[in-house]
């Protein structure tokens, strides 16, 4: 049977199943040639000429394709590698605009291509083919909650660890999207308080060459493959259902309860890496326009993973705006987490006006959307913490830092730790930025998880197999004297204290707080701080020994939060009376109950500090290794839960800490 395809259109990009037929569309600048390749079911091959060009799209129609069916692109060109061109048509290429892929990327040399000549073997029989979709979802009467960045708390999450070992859910749905969806969870995390969940990447990745050797897999998920696909290793399978299906069912019952979903994207580089990487996509494409060379057309690795994208490059940017639109308008996730967000700004030198951050500001989709940087990349200038345009918000390693130090080693002035706990005002207060925008962390899936931050000196990464080199050494922690999560009573208790005065700094300062999935429950990694390749119980959240009495606490920290005015503000404190009840947004005061001076503030070796919220909550800090005696300010004060008699003393008009301590107290008066 001949097939023939007619001229179709430019645009949309990708393949798209029309109801008659599919029309299918890639960009590439220098190409000479496109051929559409078309497989059947025994992985037989028929390759057709795309035989129309608008501007750089190469396009066509095929009126006999249907969805399901299985294709990619081989793409003609110049072979001239120092100017960045390697076209080869030997090598099948998956389209860029993929929603599916059937077959993965096994480590294998007929992925590879030389570097002096363009390579001859051919690589269809080992490649993922891309699959045309047209999937339609009932979203039924689904409204993103759009919950106030005031009010916005973040629990971060791997979709597999989360619900894993869960005793409760059902062996088929543990550690799938079915699972995050399945009541138990739900009711889970609307106990705990949490606001919004915000996963690690869920487009379609695929193990690195080095991690398949070594038996080991990227966990974490940021070696992305496919960005407009859904990974379809954190699906249940089960019938009636499809990896798409299941997480659009995720996100609409997250909704249904008020939970928003902010997903981790990955668009500073991609699953191709060095040039010794696998030729898979954008490089036999058009490797000049989506990747920064150099001048002798190798990558630029501002990422560390061997490539980085070049989104300054128009069809490069629009490719990542449409990713980002399919996953708001198909998906209706309520936010992005970008990782390595420097690269989004990158011109090559890193500008807050960057073409697709002004993209970002202005689209009238995303613009509504949260939208979280991780400030940095590993290239010159990448550091950029309190540099992104608002509405995006930022990860913040100087609260995450600076809280570990101030309370886990040599503390610093209190001066600092006041700047880090009113959102970090020093970094972020400019530009029409508000306090949302520090997202503040104590631990992320990247480092110790909290119960390990207070058991180990020393970083374990031997299992990732690489001599324990991996992972960050300056960790800020602290054993409290014993290396290991074994360790007597006394110290157990010891780092319990610790444990629960970290929590509470995180939830309750001002600026956006994020939660690391387990911390609430004790969750250790066994010290390793870098676990992206294990998938295993090591990574898994420990639900069968969860710590509920540190659950309890956690919850009822958030629930404290929710009822602090000073905390749930948009506006940046002032000291002075708010308009709503006339008292001041917040007042510093020393262990006498008076405003703090400037000399105390600078003490190397900080006094006890109150911090007056909203005239009706006082935050008692005591960072000395002594019992303090403070004067309460005047009114009826009480311990204010989750906190005890343990945790304070409360008299008529004093107070007693506990060494090393973090509490508050309520005033009945208020």
């Amino acid at each position: 049977m001949t097939v023939t395809l007619a001229a179709g259109s430019p645009y949309p990009l990708g393949s798209h199943f029309d109801g008659q037929g599919v029309n299918f569309a890639l960009y590439s600048a220098q190409a000479e040639n496109v051929e559409l390749c078309l497989f059947n079911q025994n992985g037989e091959e028929q390759r057709l000429m795309l035989p129309s060009r608008t501007g750089d799209i190469w396009h066509g129609y095929l009126p006999t394709g249907v969805p399901g069916l299985r294709y990619g692109y081989r793409v003609h060109g110049p072979w001239d590698p120092q100017r960045g061109f390697r076209f080869n048509p030997h090598k099948l290429l998956i389209d860029p605009y993929s929603q599916a892929l059937d077959g993965s990327v096994m480590d294998s040399p007929l992925l590879s291509d030389a570097n002096d000549h363009p390579d001859s073997a051919d690589s269809a029989s080992v490649m993922p083919k891309s699959i045309v979709t047209s999937e339609s979802y009932d979203w039924q009467n689904d409204a993103l909650p759009q919950t106030p960045w005031s009010e916005t708390i973040i629990y971060e999450a791997h979709v597999r660890g989360l619900t894993k070992t869960h005793p409760d859910i059902p062996a088929i749905l543990r550690g799938t999207y079915a699972g995050i969806a399945h009541p138990v969870m739900i009711q889970y995390l609307k106990k705990l308080g949490i606001t919004a969940l915000e996963l690690l990447p869920v487009q379609l990745h695929v193990d690195e060459p080095r991690l398949q050797q070594l038996g080991l897999t990227n966990y974490w998920g940021y070696n992305v493959l496919a960005p407009f696909a859904i990974e379809p290793g954190y699906w249940s399978q089960r019938p009636d259902s499809t990896p798409l299906s299941e997480f659009r069912d995720m996100v609409k019952a997250l909704h249904q309860a008020g939970i928003e979903v902010i997903l981790d994207v990955v668009f500073n580089h991609t699953a191709e890496l060095d040039l010794l990487g696998p030729v898979l996509s954008l490089r036999g494409i058009d490797n000049a326009s989506y990747y920064w060379l150099d001048e002798q057309g190798d990558y630029h690795n501002w990422t560390g993973c061997g490539n980085t994208l070049k989104l300054t490059q128009p069809a490069a940017m629009q490719w990542v705006l449409d990713c980002l639109r399919f996953w708001a308008t198909e998906c209706h996730v309520d936010g992005f987490r970008f990782d390595l967000a420097s690269v989004l700004g990158r011109t090559p030198d890193f500008s807050p006006e960057s073409p697709l951050l002004t993209q970002l500001q202005h689209d009238p989709i995303l613009s509504k959307l949260k939208l979280i940087a991780e400030p940095w990349d590993i290239g010159q200038g990448g550091y950029q913490s309190g540099h992104f345009p608002a509405p995006l918000a930022e990860w913040n390693d100087h609260f995450r830092d600076n809280m570990r130090s101030f309370w886990l080693q040599q503390p610093s002035a209190l001066g600092l730790f006041a700047r880090r706990y009113a959102a970090s005002s020093d970094v972020f207060q400019h530009h029409q930025r508000l306090p949302y925008a520090s997202i503040n962390k104590i631990t992320s899936h990247d480092g110790f998880t909290l119960r390990d931050l207070v058991s180990f000196n020393q970083k374990h990464n031997q299992a990732n197999g690489e001599q324990n080199r991996d992972g960050n050494s300056n960790n800020y922690s602290y054993n409290h004297g014993i290396e290991g999560l074994e360790a007597d009573e006394a110290t157990l208790q010891r780092r319990n204290a610790s444990a629960r005065v970290l929590l509470t700094t995180l939830l309750l300062s001002q600026g956006t707080p994020m939660l690391l999935a387990g911390d609430e429950l004790g969750n250790s990694q066994q010290g390793n701080n870098n676990a992206y390749c294990q998938d295993s119980p090591l990574t898994w959240l420990n639900w069968i020994q969860a710590d509920q009495t540190l659950l309890t606490f956690t919850s009822g920290l958030i629930a404290l939060r929710k009822q602090i005015p000073a905390l749930t503000t948009e506006a940046w404190w002032t000291g002075k009376a708010t308009s709503t009840n006339g008292n001041q947004d917040v007042m510093w005061l020393n262990a006498q109950g008076h405003p703090m001076s400037a000399d105390e503030w600078e003490r190397a070796e900080p006094p006890p500090l109150q911090i007056l919220l909203s005239g009706a909550w006082l935050v008692v800090i005591n960072r000395t290794d002594q019992l303090q005696t403070l004067n309460l300010p005047s009114g009826q004060w009480h311990i204010a839960p989750p906190f005890s008699v343990a945790d304070i003393g409360v008299g008529d008009t004093k107070c007693i800490a506990s060494p090393r301590s973090i509490s508050v107290l309520r005033n009945r008066n208020s």
